[in-house]
Order: structure tokens, then sequence, then C-alpha cells
């Protein structure tokens, strides 16, 4: 990797640890940037989860506020996002790699409609009556959402965000707040197996962990002051990027 191209990788983890804390979509920015410096999927995608581990807990800590009184809440919906995430990371290790290239591009354009569906979705939240706390159809939504994100992590806190909010009578903020714990969860479970069993570059970790730090610690200050439309574009962009590199490949 030469050093303009490292510099590339640390940048988009620190664009990725600040968007992950703000919406949930920072993979759309790594994972193609990934591509375009030579790795392939898989690898960059190991590699992907574990090097967002650590910006994940920065915005985490910056939400901590937002945290308090979630314990009994975040300990349930916890334990659901890491068998989840277990699960989606030991698919990504047994499915064949075309699997991989075939599914990933469906994906991104799943997460894509999500991402500029969320002011659709928030408007929505408002308008619905919601009672349950943490119960089983959060639980299994949060499993739903581990897997997927174990799997292929990108835009896995929109697609949290969007069900626990449904299924869920709480403020959007804490949600959030809960939404940046779990993804850190599911990242670092799946972070573990790949170490375990899969190729990982950690030159490509130690960069995106390094940039998705300070991207998370600079989201949580001054994400919610960023016009959410500007970061929809941005992602929206760069995941169609991807999807057509992918298709191409």
């Amino acid at each position: 990797m030469s050093p303009i191209e490292a510099t590339l990788v640390a940048l988009a983890g620190m664009c990725a640890g600040a968007i992950n804390t703000v919406v949930g979509s920072g993979t759309l920015i790594t994972f193609p940037v990934l591509l375009a410096v030579g790795y392939p999927p898989v690898v960059a995608n190991a590699s992907n989860s574990i090097g967002l581990v650590p910006g994940g807990v920065a915005g985490a800590i910056g939400y901590r506020k937002e945290l308090v009184g979630q314990r009994p809440r975040l300990i349930r919906l916890g334990v659901c996002s890491l068998i989840g995430g277990a699960g989606g990371a030991l698919l990504l290790l047994v499915l064949p790699p075309g699997v991989f290239k075939a599914v990933v591009p469906v994906l991104i354009v799943i997460a894509l409609i999500l991402v500029v569906a969320q002011p659709w979705l928030s408007r929505k939240l408002t308008s619905m009556e919601r009672h349950e706390h943490g119960g089983a159809s959060a639980m299994a939504a949060t499993f739903g959402a581990g897997v997927y994100g174990g799997y292929f992590g990108a835009a896995q806190g929109v697609l949290l965000v969007g069900m626990l909010g449904v299924l869920m009578d709480e403020r959007l903020q804490r949600l959030n707040a809960l939404k940046n714990v779990l993804t850190a969860g599911v990242n670092l479970v799946a972070g573990v197996i790949f170490v375990l069993i899969a190729d990982v570059d950690w030159w490509v970790v130690l960069l995106i962990a390094a940039g998705s730090t300070v991207g998370g610690i600079l989201g949580a200050k001054i994400g919610r002051r960023l016009p959410p439309a500007v970061l929809r574009g941005v992602i929206v962009v760069v995941g169609l990027v991807a999807v057509v590199m992918l298709l191409i490949d």
C-alpha cells in the first residue's frame, strides 16, 4: 500500500467513524475505498469490521448521557446482537466468496434505500404508538440486524434504528445511543471470529482503527449539527460507486 493509499484508507476510516456515530452507514465509505486500493472483498470486509470497533466504542462513549437508564435493555439486546453478529460472521466465512460478491451489491442497494428513506422513517416513527421497551420483538429485530452486520456491516445502524424505532417507545437520540453500542458489539464479535479464522490485513485494521476513533469522537461532538442531507448524499454516491465496482469486477 502506497502512502497515498494509506492516507486515503485512514481518512475513510475517520469519515466512517463519524458517520457510524451519527447515521450508521460508515462501511459504505471504507469498503469501496478498500476495494479501490486492491483488497479482495472478503479480506476488505473482515479487516474493516475489526478496524471500526474503536470508532464504535468512541461514539458510544460520546453518547453516554443518552445511555443512562438503558442498562437492562442494553444487556438483553446486546446478547442478541452478539449472537447474531457471530452467526453473520460465520456465514461470511462458510459461504463461497462468489456468494459474497453476488450478495453484497444487493445489500448495499438495500442499505442505500434505508439511508435515503431515513427522513421518512423518522417522521413515520413520531406518528406511531410504540410501547415495547426491549421485549421479544425488539430482541428478534436486534438478532436479525446482528446477522446482517456480522456478514456485511453497511447500514446495520440505520436498519437497527429503523426497526427498534417502530417497535419501541423511545426518543430517537436514545435509540441512536443504543445503536452505537450494539453495532460496536457486532463488529467486535465478528472481528474476533475473523482474527481466528479469516485473512485479515492488520495494516488496514490499524489505519481504519486510528481514523474511526477520531471520527467517532468528532461524530459524537458535532454530528447532530451536520445537515443529514449532506451525509446521506455522500453515502449514496460512495455506495453506488461500490455497487458499480463490484458488478464490473
